[in-house]
């Protein structure tokens, strides 16, 4: 049997049950533990996603112990082949990765790509934002469009990736839901989110395309003015910012965070890990800590997660080609 294409509903309908069965208000511990694979350094996104995800499952109880292992090096690469090689020991691995392997593998800056690990789940995500500063004259998208249109070369979007990277990628599907050539307008990379936000507060450039989480910490500081979010409907988290959907610009993109295993992962391991994963997601230690990280929960098990990675893929890699990114 297929368990990988369960849905959410389903797979908490198992859970469910057994708290039922047991007759217990909470959770028994489902594993004795989880070893956590990290393809980058310390501090970063992958990073803060195992980790947090380990707290929230030690915390609920539904694990015993989880450990971590970060693993740097060729874009992540690093970390995928060695899952790949050691397969047959790793059954209690999960690799965090995200939307960079989709892109990095079309880029074939890594070898693999998701297809030759096993889903286990999607989780959560970070919605894209483009933004300006709190003082700019520029006070919508339809300003923002109008004053591109003006001076294509010299209305300056920035990021914090290189050109061809996420970051110019969501402003480019942005600029195309707009009806404009997502090739033709002024794109500056830095070096890291940072220094992109401060070649936006120095003027530098007109906007900048960054995640919606690291954009709400600064509007509620008062110092930028979100211009659209990419996401189907207002996040809660900071409802006063519109989306791009609402605005008639056809821009929806989610760089999702999730996790993968070995592959030829058994099954019932594979079940295993998706209702763990199921059951911590509705407990308030998870809320705490998705809502400690900015994120949205986009629980996506097996199959669901597939077809996503697959219609994601298909949108990056027209878009880089239409950049000449491919």
């Amino acid at each position: 049997m297929n368990h990988s294409g369960w849905t959410r509903r389903a797979l908490m309908a198992a859970a469910a049950a057994t708290l039922a069965m047991t007759g217990i208000a909470k959770a028994d511990q489902m594993m004795d533990s989880v070893h956590f694979l990290i393809p980058g350094g310390a501090g970063g996104g992958w990073d803060g996603t195992a980790r947090g995800t380990g707290e929230a499952l030690m915390n609920a109880g539904l694990v015993g112990t989880a450990t971590y292992e970060n693993m740097s090096g060729g874009g992540g690469g690093v970390a995928i082949g060695n899952l790949i090689e050691n397969a047959a020991s790793s059954h209690g691995t999960l690799m965090v990765n995200s939307t960079p392997i989709v892109i990095r593998s079309l880029t074939g800056e890594i070898a693999q790509s998701f297809r030759d690990l096993t889903l286990v789940a999607g989780t959560v995500g970070d919605y894209a934002a483009l933004v300006v500063t709190a003082d700019s004259p520029i006070k919508s998208m339809e300003d923002a469009l109008a004053m591109y249109r003006e001076d294509p070369q010299g209305f300056a979007i920035g990021g914090g990736s290189v050109p061809g990277g996420m970051d110019h990628l969501v402003a480019a599907i942005v600029m195309q839901g707009a009806g404009e050539d997502p090739t033709a307008f002024n794109y500056l990379g830095y070096d890291a989110g940072g220094e992109a936000m401060a070649g936006l507060l120095s003027g530098e450039i007109d906007a900048l395309s960054t995640g919606f989480s690291e954009a709400v910490a600064l509007a509620d500081q008062g110092e930028i003015r979100i211009l659209g979010v990419t996401s189907a409907e207002r996040v809660p988290a900071y409802e006063e910012a519109p989306t791009f959907v609402e605005q008639g610009i056809d821009a929806e993109f989610v760089n999702w965070r999730g996790f993968f295993a070995a592959p030829n992962l058994p099954e019932e391991k594979l079940a295993a890990y998706q209702e763990l994963l199921a059951t911590m997601m509705e407990t308030p230690e998870w809320e705490a800590i998705r809502a400690r990280m900015g994120l949205v929960n986009i629980f996506r098990p097996g199959d669901e997660f597939k077809t996503f990675l697959e219609a994601q893929e298909r949108q990056i890699g027209d878009l880089m080609r239409d950049l000449g990114f491919l």
